[in-house]
């Protein structure tokens, strides 16, 4: 019982990023603040800050493991291309498949490398959780 609530525990920061990206790529196009010449800039950061965020919450969920990193840097641009893909369904806004081979792959890289600390961090300590 214990093992399945820490499963789940460990799993909320991924599920809170997902649903947090969802709920801002569901915005109407119209919605959108126009932030005049640092729109496109603002917009593209949003991208890489969301999806390393998401990664790093991935990785956390898969326990920290080395050889899990190209499983949640995989999960992340995934999750990257349902989401972009369901953008396209919100007035206003379209899908651009750039965004999630270029700043939603590399915001999920840059979290996984970011991420790094933590984990040694952990090897360290002796608090890492494995298996889990």
């Amino acid at each position: 019982m214990l093992r399945r609530l820490w499963t789940v525990a460990r799993w909320l920061p991924a599920v809170t990023v997902m649903s947090l990206i969802y709920f801002f790529s569901s915005i109407p196009g119209s919605d959108l603040p126009d932030l005049g010449p640092l729109d496109l800039l603002v917009k593209k950061a949003g991208h890489i800050i969301s999806y390393a965020a998401l990664a790093a919450a991935l990785w956390y969920a898969l326990g920290w493991r080395r050889d899990a990193r190209f499983a949640a840097w995989l999960l992340a641009v995934l999750y990257a291309a349902t989401d972009e893909a369901h953008q396209s369904f919100t007035p206003g806004r379209h899908a651009w498949w750039l965004d999630v081979i270029v700043f939603d792959a590399l915001g999920a890289l840059l979290g996984l490398w970011l991420a790094l600390p933590a984990l040694n961090r952990e090897s360290a300590t002796g608090t890492k959780k494995t298996n889990v």
